[in-house]
């Protein structure tokens, strides 16, 4: 298959594509013959000639051509074209390591652009002190959070399988390892293995993965990555603040951590049970103490010193003396090799204290309402801050005689490891529906004579129910269950096993609990009362989670301060809070609030929703954390990660920040352990930069009247065509895969909250990643151009006024931007022949000229705005990039239309295959256009 680019002879990237092309296309020959891949590049030909030579061609031509092909056929098609995407997504990524590294030679000595180093020197050269960095430090939190959400469709095995050609790419770019050309030929041999595995192997999944699917798949990012890479981001911390200010004596708290939702989101996913979380909870430790009990061998060889040769801290002797008598089996097994050499002794005795607390959490099944509670073990860690201690130990004997560089070493990077993963590798956030709370709590309090009817109750009085019953001391729920409908009593069950896994386990794995649709106070004191029936929330004693509102619909963000103020007047909310350090976390969900208003009304209630929390806790004396519910794709909030950083409000950080990373943006950003370095050191460095006052110029009184007025058209244009006009949901339904996305077994849970064939019930992502998959993708633009024109009409002036607020505004220009990079993605020819799967010719050409007019609207009033000639003019790099990958995306999408039309006709015993093949082109279709999902 030719790999060919418009780029010049010598470009590297285009050479790596010529190679890897050149390399698939052997392939498609050694397992299909010629014939195969001279289809292939007569498909390719014809597709470049319709947008390169539209006047000169038959647009039926490719069409016509690819519904006179049979099922195998397509299926070698959709391979072909599926493999291409992943290797070009492979050759784009050692790109952009290629031009980092050439970048950071032209600059040395100076920091590498958007890295920690670089923030740390801006912030000195603002005159920022080093105790106000260190107080910064003290009370930072940088937070990426995993969840199981259903973008990424590819499997793990081909996930690993691109890892192995990605580093041998490397190798290739750099020739660091490969200077001899029989050195070369075998990276190229091992390359072209891979992609036969690649073409041999399944693209879709065989069945749905399960929850601890999810969990392991997780897992897995840590393993082959972000344990190793973590300790590095925090040396490069620490260099960075101690060659700026030298005369500081720093300290570095775990700063950067990470969490996760797999396993512990059970909003809508009748699938994640108490079980689950408790066997969720059981691999997640497991495989981080696996990885512990690794570093202590790694330990025990590099820790030779000899009470014969160095002087040894008698703190060191005396723990390995109460070991000694605390593990005599431990003690038995201790190699007589190591008789003069303590910190080998001390390191075994650590590593068995490591395997006993990993044998008590295989074995662990939690236990709740024992009185007296288990005695604790003094032979397992339960808490990371005690595998810490004894670990500091270790290196403070260290540096106190003579051995600092060894202290410096490996020593310093598990110590980091367990300040900053603890026993457990990230924390699990749980998730619940704020409505199931509701209805537990009603069963509940009319069991216990409370009150006959909660949920008849208006919001004043479950408020003063409520205020009344967290502070009793008394249970609400018996031991058993049973008398509960089966949904209470698992509400009831989750709460009891964090309280028994925090008490008998791990106290520090769950921090949060997250109420998604959270529309009153209510719904977080009850939250707070099932808290406290659980044990996990005692007044004045103790508060065990962070209890987090999730705002998510535009009325429910502009809702959102003035009942976080009301919230907050409460003296039983604020006892808890008090507990948890005067600490709220918010939660803002941008998914949800863009399929219900569109792309820049949501943008403007986030925007406006972050201002006016941050002045209600200020207002409160409470600090604020907020947490973006942000997706892979724009219309989910997607986008550069540290550009969105920088876009968020002036003053609204004070480094605290969660963001969850979801579906195909995982593997992405943490696949491989360079692009992950370069993703979190501008994550850092956005953070940083935007946590300091004066870093950031407030936006003009001007321009937020002008987005409020923006933000209105756009919503109302938007709802018009989505809610509003009846024939809108026949053609989504038949215009997009959306129906087939179900049958893609990607994640575990449905993709609809229930039984509903109405956008308000269908799940943000289905609905993202189906307007994507049509080339739509009018969850990223739509509304925008109305909104824009109408503003400049208004006023000549405003035209003027709207470039200002591009060039000087962040969050208006990454407004801006994401719409050029998603509307470039998306093509309405492409978009047109896909509505040509709607039955109602009339209806399907209505709706579409609707959505191409306003395509266009916003094309050329961002053109306009941005004073260039065409969309993302000002980034070539990328425009380039997408343009060229648009003739190889469209086969595979002429190919999918093919096949829906096909499958929509096809009785059921005749689906099968056809489905599979419907898949494999929607793998295919999101490796070619990436941020999907």
């Amino acid at each position: 298959m030719s790999g060919r680019t418009t780029a010049n002879e010598h470009d590297l990237l285009s050479a790596n594509i010529r190679a890897l092309g050149d390399a698939l296309g052997r392939v498609i020959i050694g397992q299909h013959g010629s014939e195969a891949l001279a289809l292939v590049e007569q498909v390719r030909r014809m597709a470049k000639d319709i947008r390169n030579a539209p006047t000169n061609t038959d647009p039926q031509a490719l069409p016509q051509l690819i519904a006179d092909l049979d099922l195998p056929q397509l299926r070698s098609l959709v391979k072909a074209f599926t493999l291409y995407f992943g290797l070009v997504n492979l050759a784009e990524g050692v790109e952009r390591l290629r031009v980092l590294r050439a970048r950071d030679l032209r600059h040395a000595p100076a920091p590498r652009a958007e890295s920690i180093a670089d923030a740390i020197e801006l912030l000195k050269r603002h005159g920022v002190p080093a105790p106000a960095i260190q107080e910064w430090l003290d009370h930072a939190l940088i937070m990426p959070v995993l969840t199981a959400h259903p973008t990424e469709s590819r499997r793990r095995t081909i996930l690993i399988k691109l890892r192995r050609i990605f580093d041998t790419l490397v190798d290739l770019t750099f020739g660091e390892r490969l200077v001899l050309p029989a050195d070369r030929q075998a990276a190229l041999t091992r390359i072209e293995r891979e992609i036969v595995g690649l073409w041999q192997s399944d693209d879709v999944r065989n069945r749905r993965p399960s929850v601890l699917d999810e969990v392991e798949n997780g897992l897995f990012f840590f393993q082959t990555v972000l344990w190793e890479l973590l300790p590095h981001i925090y040396r490069e911390m620490s260099d960075a603040l101690q060659a700026a200010y030298p005369d500081h004596p720093w300290r570095l708290p775990p700063f950067l951590r990470f969490g996760s939702w797999m396993g512990g989101d059970r909003d809508g996913n009748p699938f994640v049970t108490p079980e689950v979380t408790v066997e969720t909870v059981r691999l997640m430790r497991s495989a981080m103490l696996r990885y512990l009990i690794d570093c202590l061998d790694r330990l025990i060889t590099d820790l030779s010193q000899s009470v014969q040769q160095v002087k040894v801290d008698t703190a060191i002797i005396d723990r390995i003396a109460e070991y000694r008598e605390l593990m005599p089996d431990a003690a038995a097994t201790l190699n007589p090799h190591y008789r003069c050499e303590p910190y080998r002794q001390l390191c075994h005795f650590i590593q068995a204290r490591l395997h006993n607390t990993l044998q008590y959490t295989l074995d662990y099944t939690p236990r709740w309402g024992i009185d007296p509670p288990l005695a604790r073990r003094p032979d397992i860690y339960y808490h990371s801050r005690e595998l810490l201690a004894d670990l500091d130990l270790i290196d403070a004997s260290l540096r106190n005689n003579g051995s600092t560089l060894i202290a410096e070493g490996l020593l310093r990077d598990v110590r980091t490891l367990v300040a900053v993963c603890h026993l457990h590798t990230a924390t699990l956030d749980v998730r619940q529906h704020a409505s199931r709370h509701t209805a537990a709590l009603s069963e509940i309090l009319a069991a216990a004579g409370v009150v006959d009817d909660y949920e008849a109750l208006d919001e004043a009085e479950r408020i003063a129910v409520l205020s009344v019953e967290i502070r009793r001391p008394r249970p609400l729920t018996p031991s058993r269950l049973s008398h509960f409908s089966p949904a209470t009593a698992e509400t009831i069950h989750t709460f009891r096993v964090i309280a028994a896994i925090s008490e008998q386990l791990d106290p520090e794995i769950f921090q949060t609990y997250i109420i998604s649709t959270t529309s009153q106070v209510s719904d977080l004191l009850a939250v707070l009362l099932l808290c406290r029936d659980a044990g996990l929330y005692q007044p004045g004693q103790a508060s065990q989670l962070h209890i987090v509102p999730l705002f998510e619909t535009g009325d429910d963000l502009q809702r959102a301060p003035a009942l976080l103020d009301e919230l907050l007047r409460l003296p039983v909310y604020r006892e808890h809070l008090a507990l948890r350090d005067n600490l709220q976390e918010v939660m803002l969900g941008y998914s949800d609030s863009n399929k219900e208003g569109g792309f820049v009304a949501a943008n403007w209630a986030l925007y406006r929703a972050q201002v006016e929390l941050t002045a209600v806790t200020d207002r409160h004396g409470v600090r604020l954390r907020l947490f973006h519910g942000r997706g892979g794709a724009v219309g989910r909030g997607g986008g550069p990660a540290g550009q969105a950083i920088l876009a968020q409000p002036p003053g609204t950080l004070h480094g605290q920040i969660k963001v969850t990373d979801q579906g195909e943006m995982i593997s992405d950003r943490y696949l491989d352990p360079r692009t992950a370095h370069r993703h979190l050191e501008q994550v850092v460095n956005a953070v940083l930069r935007a946590g300091f006052p004066g870093m950031a110029r407030q936006p003009e009184p001007t321009w937020l009247a002008a987005m409020e007025e923006m933000a209105t058209t756009a919503r109302t244009v938007y709802r018009q065509l989505v809610y509003e006009d009846p024939d809108f949901l026949i053609y989504f339904r038949s215009a997009t895969p959306v129906a087939e996305f179900n049958r893609l077994r990607i994640g575990s849970r449905p993709v609809s909250r229930r039984k509903s064939d109405r956008i308000e019930d269908l799940r943000a992502i289905p609905w993202v990643f189906s307007w994507m998959q049509s080339r739509h993708t009018i969850p990223g633009w739509f509304g925008l151009g109305s909104a824009l024109e109408a503003f400049v009409e208004a006023d000549p002036h405003h035209l003027h006024l709207l470039r200002t607020m591009y060039q000087h505004w962040p969050f208006f220009s990454t407004l801006l931007d994401n719409a050029q990079m998603i509307m470039l993605k998306a093509d309405m020819n492409i978009a047109r022949a896909y509505a040509s799967l709607v039955p109602d010719r009339h209806l399907a050409e209505r709706i579409f000229q609707r959505i191409e007019s306003e395509f266009r609207r916003t094309e050329r009033m961002i053109c306009q705005i941005t004073e260039r000639n065409d969309l993302l003019a000002h980034q070539p790099v990328l425009q380039r990039a997408i343009r060229q990958r648009n003739p190889y995306i469209d086969p595979l999408s002429f190919v999918q239309i093919e096949l829906l039309r096909r499958l929509r006709a096809a009785p059921p015993e005749e689906q099968g295959e056809l489905e599979t093949v419907l898949l494999m082109s929607i793998n295919g279709i999101a490796a070619g256009l990436k941020n999907t999902g």
